[in-house]
């Protein structure tokens, strides 16, 4: 039997790499004849960088996932599909995959036609509406979950709904070694003649160690030799964000209550020969996380195999594995309770002693070579109880294969220190025709859109841009101008309403998902300067931006009462003026149709989630239904054409045709599957993307693979190769719509076989 194992992998520092590796030789060595990894199975590794070469991963890893690409866990899944594995072992950890809460991993699974096993290192008590989707997604895929504890067992069947027969617990194995006769550790400065209190793993705030060093000055004043060793490298997750100021204030703490010579850091990666050395070369072993939603913790597991005396915080994982007297517990922060209850043991070395030995004989039962007998057996029931024909699988409706990758090398182009430049000569900024309102607005959403997606510095660097100038165009009374010269001057007075409502867009968005306070507090306050402004609306283009931003707004303060009349306030004109027009042969607002037309529909689709307004719904209905039956019937996108528009009775414009309408048409689609969970919306919104890359009525793509920008527009001739601002943004905008269209793969599959489109 041969498994594929998808896991962080060493060299990689990071505990599931650990675990997985560990788990690996485990099952090996039931096998004796098989001494090489490889010959077992194979590792599916995840990156936390760009560089597919970022470590020096051993043979058995034969493929790598980035984490932040959804393309590589698709080609993943066949590669999976592929090799002559007979059972994939997967470790789960929200962090380690890509998207909200490593929502990537969910078409993996859902495309694997081997059976899978999972491990789930975290379950959360609370967890968010994804990640309770998550897990429940996982579970449904898996033949088996494999969890480290009870109480692991009690989330997973109360909280997550969970069937308690697909779930089974095998506790987190230990080191099969034993300790030296001869210890070195026990000839380091910070061990000799020392008696010594260990902490190891990984260091971030998470872990709580202030707690211990509060307690040293009252340990010290009863055992002045005692000396609190920590062991371990930061956690290269906080190295990236805060270096090794965790570090530092530790130490600065134990210099403040001078305690400085008992405490020690080594500052390392140990190999798990040494770590059994330096778990048994100390006295206690402290693990004082700070709050009890652990559910798993290696480095406990670790010192109870190693048949150290352990004092913890009550988490949830060491409530059980220290029952029995197998350890001791002390209350979360409570620097007294942990100095009273160390110096009791230290006092008394039989006591100390009977908690080593309790220790020790439990963890016989958790030594690697045991736990990988049972992962064995879990792997052979599961290969034996699959049926591929029980796995519903279907092509996905969104192919990803097909996606350009996401660049922001044109938006850079057009972007410098003012704002994002309106026009491009071909894929060259414009800088005669200076900068407006409405590409801005669109700018900050795609921005926003893409560092939500995968954290892009390069996004978030952009948004105080973009913000900047939405603040310099609004005008004393809360009004915005739209226009602005390449030197910076004001060219109206007052903008059109579409940049106004597109302006209000682009703050609700930003309220709804802001990357820090400081941007939601002062998106809130530009955004409430212009409420008054809502009122005087008359056209029903910058009526739909504004309620899209409004229902965006509302999301976030459902209890603004006065917000909520608004919204009904800009919805009704939109309802009367369908009422007004509509008949059998033209379900439509206006006589004519003309440019950014979904938007309409996509106003009252975000209106009705609010409001819960029926006439919203169904008028949104019937006019996206009309506007598919107009634009989508050739089996490709052929939105109205600006050239003449499309008056009741008269004749389709074919060209040109732009890019917004593109966009407006993908945005309405996903947000009538979020609205009605039907999958041919899906399926709409992924034609109608197409439109950029080809299929569309000259069969030409108008996203240019070398600028990395859109062309402005299809032409009866041919392609308007200008790349502006306004397409390059509508097309970006639709990618990451379609990118977390992807997302949702493993729900709308659910929902019955692929629709033909119209």
């Amino acid at each position: 039997m041969k498994i594929a194992y998808i896991s962080t992998y060493p060299p990689r520092e990071c505990g599931l790499a650990t675990f997985n590796n560990n788990l690996m030789h485990a099952i090996n060595s039931n096998f004796p004849e098989r001494r090489n990894l490889a010959q077992n199975g194979f590792v599916v590794a995840l990156n936390d960088s760009e560089n597919l070469q970022e470590y020096e991963y051993p043979e058995e890893v034969k493929y790598v996932i980035r984490q932040n690409h959804q393309k590589d866990y698709i080609r993943a899944a066949n590669y999976i599909n592929t090799s002559d594995a007979d059972v994939c072992i997967m470790e789960h950890e929200f962090g380690i995959y890509g998207g909200e809460s490593g929502i990537y991993i969910l078409p993996l699974i859902n495309r694997l036609e081997k059976p899978l096993i999972s491990i789930l290192h975290t379950i959360l008590k609370d967890p968010s509406y994804v990640q309770r989707i998550i897990i429940r997604e996982i579970a449904e895929q898996s033949s088996k979950i494999v969890v480290m504890s009870k109480r692991a067992v009690e989330f997973l069947t109360n909280i997550y709904e969970i069937p308690a027969d697909k779930i089974q617990i095998i506790e987190h194995g230990v080191p099969d070694v034993e300790a030296p006769v001869e210890n070195p550790v026990k000839n380091l400065s910070s061990f000799k003649n020392k008696r010594v209190m260990l902490t190891f793993g990984l260091l971030s705030r998470n872990k709580g160690l202030e707690t211990v060093v509060k307690a040293l000055p009252k340990i010290v004043e009863k055992h002045p030799d005692v000396m609190y060793v920590v062991l371990g490298n930061t956690h290269p997750g906080v190295i990236k964000s805060s270096g090794e100021e965790y570090r530092d204030h530790l130490k600065s703490l134990a210099a403040q209550l001078g305690v400085s010579k008992n405490l020690a850091f080594i500052a390392k990666f140990v190999s798990e020969e040494e770590l059994v050395n330096y778990l048994t070369a100390c006295e206690i072993y402290v693990t004082p996380y700070l709050n009890e939603a652990q559910i798993t913790s290696g480095t406990l597991s670790y010192a109870v195999g190693a048949g150290a005396a352990v004092v913890s915080t009550p988490y949830w994982h060491a409530t059980e594995l220290l029952a029995d007297k197998r350890g001791r517990l002390f209350d979360f922060k409570n620097s007294d309770a942990l100095a009273d209850t160390v110096i009791e043991l230290l006092d008394q070395d039989r006591v100390l002693a009977e908690l080593k030995e309790n220790a020790y004989q439990y963890g016989l039962h958790l030594r690697w070579p045991v736990i990988g007998a049972e992962f064995i057996k879990v792997a052979q029931e599961s290969l034996v109880r699959y049926d591929f024909s029980d796995k519903i699988l279907r092509n996905s409706i969104v192919d990803p294969e097909i996606l350009p990758k996401f660049s922001l090398t044109h938006v850079l182009r057009l972007t410098d220190d003012t704002g994002i430049v309106q026009h491009a000569k071909y894929g060259i900024p414009n800088l005669k025709e200076g900068y407006c309102l409405d590409d801005n607005a669109r700018a900050l959403i795609m921005a926003l859109m893409a560092y939500q997606r995968n954290g892009s510095r390069e996004a978030f660097e952009l948004l105080p841009i973009y913000l900047s100038y939405i603040h310099y165009m609004q005008t004393d009374d809360g009004n915005f101008r739209n226009f602005l010269s390449f030197d910076r001057r004001y060219l109206d007075e007052v903008g059109s309403e579409d940049s106004f409502g597109r302006t209000i867009w682009a703050l609700g968005h930003l309220i709804g998902c802001a990357a820090s306070n400081s941007y939601r507090e002062f998106s809130l306050e530009i955004f409430h300067k212009s409420v008054p402004h809502f009122a005087a609306l008359k056209h029903l283009r910058g009526m739909a931006n504004t309620i899209i931003g409004i229902s965006l707004y509302l999301q976030v303060y459902p209890t603004d009462e006065g917000m909520v009349k608004i919204l009904a306030n800009l919805t009704q004109p939109l309802i009367d003026a369908y009422n007004n027009t509509q008949s059998d042969d033209w379900q439509w607002f206006e006589e004519k149709m003309t440019y950014d037309n979904a938007i309409l529909p996509l106003a009252l689709l975000h209106s009705c989630e609010i409001t819960g307004n029926e006439e919203a719904k169904k008028i949104a209905l019937a006019t996206m239904a009309f506007l598919d039956q107009l634009t989508l019937s050739n089996g490709y996108l052929s939105p109205v054409g600006n050239d003449g528009w499309y008056y009741r009775g008269g004749t389709f414009p074919t060209f040109d045709q732009q890019a917004i309408e593109t966009m407006a048409m993908v945005l309405m689609h996903f947000q009538a599957y979020q609205t009605f969970r039907i999958p041919q919306y899906i399926e709409k919104m992924f034609l109608s993307y197409k439109w950029f890359l080809g299929e569309n009525t000259l069969r030409a793509p108008l996203y240019d693979h070398e600028t990395k920008g859109c062309c402005d527009g299809l032409l009866p001739g041919g392609i308007n190769r200008n790349q502006g601002a306004e397409s390059t943004l509508a097309y970006l905008i639709s990618h990451l719509t379609v990118l977390k269209a992807f997302e949702l793969e493993y729900e709308y599959n659910k929902y019955g076989q692929k629709l033909q489109t119209c």
